[in-house]
């Protein structure tokens, strides 16, 4: 992440928010919300254009060395976007790193109501079908915590990462 002092850290924060991927899924509410949308979720479709999004906002972490190394990371097929579409306008999206049964959640956007949501749930989907055990989201919040983020330890972390990185799992 970049900081204030216009540096780069990696971050390995103790506890590690994680969304438990069994069983993931949008309330009853969010799934009748998401229903009466236009929402189309597509994903790899618009990376740079998702991360630039996830960028534009008052306080960041994204800049432009980020955004360089991240496309660098998706045109090597590391790094992927899901992105939420009304028409032809993207409303809202999520990137973040794919290895093997891992996937580390970066940032989201939405600009228009639960696009962001539709994103997000069409990501969790997507890991599910395909097999993926982690999906990492670094820290929790008020909003992560209500999508279903809980906190693990370091270490609790660190063994599902290795078991992750052991899966023959592809984005």
């Amino acid at each position: 992440m970049c900081h204030d002092d216009g540096e780069l850290y990696w971050h390995d924060p103790d506890p590690r928010a994680v969304f438990p991927l069994k069983g993931l899924a949008p309330n009853v509410r969010l799934q009748r919300a998401l229903r009466k949308t236009d929402f189309r979720v597509t994903n790899d479709e618009a990376f740079e254009a998702v991360m630039r999004a996830c960028a534009d906002r008052e306080e960041t972490w994204i800049d432009e060395r980020l955004i360089s190394s991240f496309l660098g990371l998706h045109l090597a097929g590391y790094a992927h976007s899901v992105e939420t579409w009304s028409g032809d306008d993207l409303v809202g999206g999520i990137y973040g790193v794919s290895l093997q049964g891992a996937f580390f959640g970066e940032s989201m956007f939405s600009r228009r109501t639960n696009a962001g949501k539709a994103a997000f749930y069409g990501l969790v989907a997507h890991l599910q079908h395909r097999g993926h055990v982690l999906f990492d989201t670094q820290y929790i919040n008020d909003f992560t915590a209500q999508l279903g983020a809980l906190e693990i330890s370091r270490v609790l972390f660190r063994d599902r990462l290795e078991a992750a990185l052991q899966a023959d799992v592809q984005f």
